[in-house]
């Protein structure tokens, strides 16, 4: 089992695929590595060698990933909330912050539908 990053990678899939579980790494930056190691993107993770596996660890370590990247958006999501752009107010709100419609949708950021009723208290019965 490969170990880049502190994520174990899949044995079973290609190395394509496997190195997209590690945060910050799509199938094109995966391709665009592999091609730069001069490594087969049809060879299963478990198949690399030792000389690659250890390739790989090195070029990934020279980008920010995981943690790292993490850190950074939340960084910036957190500077444009203290600065109090539109953006950052969208932020605080749990509201779409790139123009999207809220009157219907949005119903990943807002949650679950509430409905509110009449207004009009019911009488209980005594």
């Amino acid at each position: 089992m490969v170990r880049i990053a502190g994520i174990n990678l899949p044995d079973n899939k290609r190395v394509e695929v496997a190195l997209t579980y590690i945060y910050g790494i799509g199938r094109s930056t995966s391709v665009k590595i592999l091609d730069e190691l001069k490594i087969n993107k049809d060879t299963k993770s478990k198949d690399l060698s030792d000389k690659e596996a250890d390739a790989l660890r090195v070029r990934i370590e020279k980008m920010p990933i995981e943690g790292d990247l993490r850190r950074a958006f939340s960084q910036d999501i957190k500077r444009l909330k203290d600065i109090g752009t539109y953006r950052g107010i969208r932020h605080k709100a749990s509201l779409p912050v790139r123009g999207q419609r809220t009157k219907t949708n949005a119903r990943t950021k807002r949650g679950k539908r509430v409905t509110m009723g009449s207004g009009r208290k019911k009488d209980q019965k005594t």
